[in-house]
């Protein structure tokens, strides 16, 4: 079988729909190594988590072919340039890994992957001009493909209710984390971590994500007024957008300013740090996933993550949740934590056991039962 992919992340994206979309390449190529994966990316970019794809024999890399697609890749990329070109190549099937697929008629069977919606429900955190593109090209995705891979079933609740797709056209496939984070440090890789990055030497909080309003750090930034340890740090790990200037004018009103550090962390050392930590936490309001839960959970760290989304399915029940407005909850959880070490114990034990779920060969075998229902296969 001949799958293609729109592979525009994969090849530009080194964070979010750049790595879920390496991770189905590389996770189909490893236990269905008869079919041949051939990734359409409108330009070359050298991206070093790539590269080991790339020499496996069964992926290669597609360019647009003519000279005018080649000039105005971006219009081959979503009409009919890349649907000439992968139809002539005679692809069994085309998966849109990243909310959208060509907008041309295609003769060829399709599945998109859709992550979320949070456009819709939290339209203040996009431009106008955005969120109208990013409707129309979802909404037309989730029409026109054979079916739906969602991450979450709260996204697939989204995009029932949204666009009033069947419920039965749309799977439920999660996603995993990096392999990396289920691999245990050594005390020296952690102490050469905290060193690395001026990391605190006792115990702190732990935050991995995008500094920005949806994901509601500054929750976690009040409750550091209410734990019962006065001491008691929290690390904020991400890019920041303009509403950190807002969590650090608010931690330097209440002077706590010195407990609340922001850092840049390279990934390959996210597992350290990760393992560094006493408590992970994740306030945001909506996530179509929460992969930091989860790399929290392999990293056998304790999460409180914010009720409301997908995040339940992400941390399973041996993890805390907390109303995203409800400081208090976020500090009573943390100290109970902290405070109890069988408690402790036991939130790491079930967090090991409901990450082990998310293999990636569940990934392979779900996302290829996709395709299978599309082309009518059986098992």
């Amino acid at each position: 079988m001949k799958i293609g992919f729109d592979a525009k992340r994969a090849v530009n994206n080194k964070t979010g729909l750049g790595n879920y979309s390496r991770l189905v390449v590389d996770v189909l190529s490893e236990y269905y190594p008869e079919n041949q994966y051939l990734l359409y990316a409108p330009k070359m970019k050298y991206n070093n988590r790539l590269e080991p794809l790339l020499g496996r024999g069964n992926i290669s890399l597609v360019l647009p072919k003519r000279g005018i697609d080649q000039r105005l890749s971006g219009l081959w990329r979503v009409g009919n340039g890349i649907v000439r070109d992968y139809s002539s190549d005679g692809i069994d099937i085309f998966h849109g890994l990243s909310n959208e697929l060509p907008l041309s008629h295609n003769t060829v069977p399709t599945v998109v992957t859709i992550h979320d919606l949070i456009f819709l429900y939290y339209p203040y955190c996009y431009k106008p001009a955005d969120r109208l593109i990013y409707n129309y090209k979802f909404r037309k995705a989730c029409e026109n493909s054979n079916r739906i891979i969602a991450v979450s079933h709260c996204t697939k609740r989204d995009i029932v209710r949204s666009y009033g797709i069947c419920a039965d056209k749309i799977d439920v496939v999660y996603q995993g984390c990096d392999e990396g984070f289920k691999v245990k440090r050594s005390e020296e890789e952690k102490a050469a971590a905290r060193k690395k990055y001026n990391l605190p030497e006792g115990e702190f909080i732990l935050y991995v994500g995008t500094v920005e309003e949806r994901k509601n750090v500054l929750l976690a930034v009040k409750a550091l007024r209410a734990v019962a340890d006065a001491s008691l740090p929290l690390v904020i790990v991400g890019r920041e957008t303009h509403y950190a200037q807002k969590v650090k004018e608010y931690a330097a009103k209440y002077n706590i300013g010195g407990r609340v550090l922001f850092r840049q962390i390279h990934f390959g050392d996210l597992p350290a740090v990760y393992q560094s930590a006493a408590v992970f936490v994740y306030p945001s309001r909506y996530e179509g996933f929460g992969i930091p839960v989860l790399e929290a959970l392999c990293s056998g760290v304790p999460v409180v993550a914010a009720t409301g989304s997908c995040l339940e399915e992400a941390g399973g029940e041996g993890s805390r949740y907390v109303n995203p407005d409800d400081v208090d909850g976020m500090a009573v959880a943390i100290d109970e934590i902290l405070g109890n070490s069988q408690l402790r114990g036991m939130m790491i034990d079930k967090g090991y056991c409901h990450a082990s779920r998310f293999t990636r060969e569940s990934i392979a075998e779900n996302v290829m039962g996709v395709y299978k229902k599309i082309l009518g296969k059986r098992e």
